[in-house]
């Protein structure tokens, strides 16, 4: 049973994280009144090119979204009368026009935001720059699907690393290969990333359940691993903000009736989301330091896979809102507020700026909507905005 248990550990990478996990749980809760604000994301590694279909089944599957995603969301709202909001994290190597005019549709009407995923291998820094450039020029030029700063009018956006290798993290080297990549993504205009957790990868981070900023070293791999803790009344540091999600030992699901499994907050048919799961997404209680009453939960999925579609847009997903809403939202113990990637950085950055109170005041804090008002053009314009982005 010992050495069962050893090869397990190594197996699924569990000595990269397990030691910040029991600090976590044998950690104190900061004290605070009144009731947990829940701030609840759905982020999605949305790929409708997975496994290089041929484009009549990419379409159909950016369909499938656009039609059925609506019905699911309007049947739930959290406290403040909004529905469930999915951010679509859209891989640049796979950009389409068409599909990112449907999705921009999908958000101008409430139901979403854009974000930037991205795959690459053996890349180096001009072409990583090349890439996200090119994508954020067409997202903002052609869709107008990216936030921009209230104070200045930069453009931003929010990140999730294709393979789980942000800042060249894996052991082997692929899939990225660039050491200094938070600072390049900083550069870029990066405002957060949502790549974590991504246990049992070797890419997961040892410190996890934590808002925190990373500092690139140049030199070395995976300058996330560690970072300071975003704090109430603290200036931001470092060179990237890591936003992840809840990541532990769920003892209800046992290997064999006996160890637990890993709860990393992924959401497909193999891991549904049942009511344990989602007791312990909020009870491990990610927050900023200072701010308790604020708990941030950030799960993610792959929703462009057909094998996962009938979870995500049907039963399972509609019951875990449902239990949502009667179970995290009676207003003395809890609320409920569905935000997007966008809005939570807000409140996370509401919170380190030492506001408190209502959360739902602070969702276009520091990041303005995109407004899409280009996600309905006509074929003609669309073009012309593409010769101009290619010229």
């Amino acid at each position: 049973m010992m050495i069962f248990s050893l090869i397990e550990l190594y197996r699924k990478n569990m000595f990269l994280w397990l030691p910040d996990y029991i600090r976590g749980v044998l950690r104190k809760w900061e004290k605070y009144d009144g009731p947990v604000h829940v701030m609840f994301c759905f982020v999605d590694h949305y790929e409708p090119g997975w496994q290089r279909p041929d484009l009549e089944v990419e379409r159909a599957r950016v369909a499938c979204w656009c039609q059925e995603y609506p019905s699911l969301a309007q049947r739930h709202q959290d406290t403040d009368g909004q529905v469930p909001k999915h951010s679509f994290f859209y891989p640049e190597e796979e950009y389409r026009e068409e599909h990112l005019r449907a999705l921009s549709n999908l958000c101008a009407r409430g139901f979403g935001e854009i974000e930037i995923h991205l795959h690459h291998d053996r890349d180096t820094e001009a072409g990583l720059r090349a890439k996200i450039n090119g994508f954020v020029a067409k997202l903002v030029h052609v869709h107008d699907a990216l936030p921009r700063e209230l104070a200045t009018g930069d453009v931003r956006f929010a990140f999730i690393h294709g393979n789980w290798a942000l800042d060249n993290s894996r052991k082997d080297g692929r899939w990225c290969g660039i050491n200094n990549e938070l600072q390049v993504l900083r550069d870029l205009g990066c405002y957060a990333d949502f790549t974590l957790p991504s246990a049992p990868s070797d890419t997961q981070t040892a410190k996890i359940n934590s808002i925190y900023y990373a500092s690139d070293d140049p030199a070395r791999p995976k300058s996330h691993n560690r970072g300071i803790d975003v704090e109430v009344g603290k200036a931001s540091s470092g060179d990237l903000m890591i936003i992840p999600g809840p990541l532990g030992l769920n003892w209800k699901r046992r290997k064999f009736g006996i160890f637990p499994r890993i709860e990393n907050a992924e959401v497909r048919r193999v891991t549904p989301p049942t009511p344990d799961r989602i007791d312990q997404w909020i009870k491990t209680h990610v927050h900023v330091k200072g701010r308790p009453e604020w708990c941030f939960v950030k799960i993610h999925t792959h929703g462009a896979q057909e094998g996962d579609m009938d979870i995500l847009l049907g039963k399972a997903v509609d019951d875990m809102y449902s239990y949502l809403e009667q179970n995290y939202n009676d207003g003395s113990r809890y609320v409920l507020h569905y935000v997007t990637a966008r809005e939570m950085f807000n409140i996370v950055k509401a919170a380190e700026d030492g506001h408190a109170g209502n959360p739902n005041d602070y969702r276009d804090y520091i990041l303005k909507p995109p407004s899409y008002s280009v996600a309905v053009v006509t074929e003609s314009a669309t073009q012309t905005n593409e010769s101009q982005l290619n010229g």
